[in-house]
């Protein structure tokens, strides 16, 4: 390569990185503005180890062996342990870790913001959730609002609650059962159902059918659904919250379906999370919640894609 062509390569980056400035200046303020939302309401900020002995296993989630450990793809089992042992209101913002993950809204690096009250379920997590919009709205000079891919979005609540069976009546080419039956839920919620989610307000999408519970309890009286929602605003999915399950021997038999479906998919297989398992059943009722904190710098800076909220895509590195 020449002198010349070696400048102009250099001279590129450089502008993309100028370019990318901004909305690194307003993660900044919104992970300033993230901390002191939490603190005001008496949480702890915690930090919990990044390389642990056994992720939870999910049949679809690829954690990253190094050694003999895994990076983990989520704080989760470490700040649930730290309920059980009589921590009452937790959050964190972690680095976090999954492998293969690439495209517009996802990396194999990113940020989760995860937070964890006891004594709530998740219709309580939902009226934070929409107070912590509202506050980051406001400490950001947006009012009650944002603009996000050509939509005003108003955060203002009530926020749209959608059940998943609702939301399949309402927009999917198939019913939910059949769904279910050919394994065809998430490409019918990516393809059908999403566009049409978080357009005026952001929307919960919730109560999630049993099969597809992960770490929720099953909802007393409907045990046919879960106490799981997710968050989306303008077709983005931001988060996914639970009223947490704290019954070890359920977890455990959930985690063995998980290991069971990896070895059928040909998929490398963690060990069972034994620790975890064991503070499980001293973990009082608690609600809990993972957000993408790359993907709400997205939403507040109307961003197109993730590469351009982080200072670093991996190819770049």
């Amino acid at each position: 390569m020449s002198h010349g062509s070696r400048n102009s390569a250099f001279e590129d980056e450089t502008a993309a990185f100028s370019n990318r400035k901004p909305l690194l200046l307003l993660r900044a303020r919104i992970v300033q503005s993230v901390r002191e939302f939490f603190i005001s309401r008496d949480y702890l900020e915690i930090e919990t180890p990044q390389l642990i002995p056994a992720p939870a296993p999910e049949a679809h989630i690829e954690s990253i062996p190094v050694g003999d450990r895994y990076l983990h793809a989520s704080p989760e089992l470490c700040m649930k342990r730290l309920l059980a042992k009589g921590f009452h209101r937790i959050f964190q913002i972690a680095r976090c870790f999954r492998e293969g993950e690439r495209g517009d809204l996802h990396l194999p690096e990113f940020s989760l913001l995860e937070w964890y009250r006891t004594g709530i379920d998740y219709h309580d997590l939902m009226d934070e959730c929409e107070a912590l919009f509202l506050f980051l709205a406001q400490k950001l000079g947006r009012g009650t609002g944002l603009h996000c891919r050509g939509l005003d979005i108003d955060l203002n609540t009530p926020w749209e609650r959608l059940s998943v069976e609702t939301a399949f009546e309402r927009f999917a080419t198939i019913p939910l059962d059949q769904a279910l039956l050919n394994n065809h839920f998430d490409p019918v919620i990516v393809n059908d159902i999403e566009p049409n989610l978080g357009i005026k307000t952001p929307t919960f999408l919730y109560d999630y059918p049993a099969s597809l519970a992960a770490l929720a309890r099953l909802k007393p009286g409907s045990p046919s659904v879960a106490e799981r929602f997710e968050i989306y605003v303008a077709g983005i999915e931001l988060a996914n919250g639970f009223s947490e399950l704290n019954d070890p021997l359920e977890q455990r038999r959930r985690f063995k379906k998980e290991l069971k479906q990896r070895v059928s998919l040909g998929r490398r297989v963690s060990p069972m999370p034994e620790k975890f398992l064991k503070d499980l059943s001293n973990m009082p009722e608690t609600a809990g919640i993972a957000l993408g904190l790359d993907r709400l710098v997205m939403i507040f800076g109307d961003a197109r894609t993730i590469d351009e909220v982080v200072a670093f895509t991996p190819e770049e590195v």
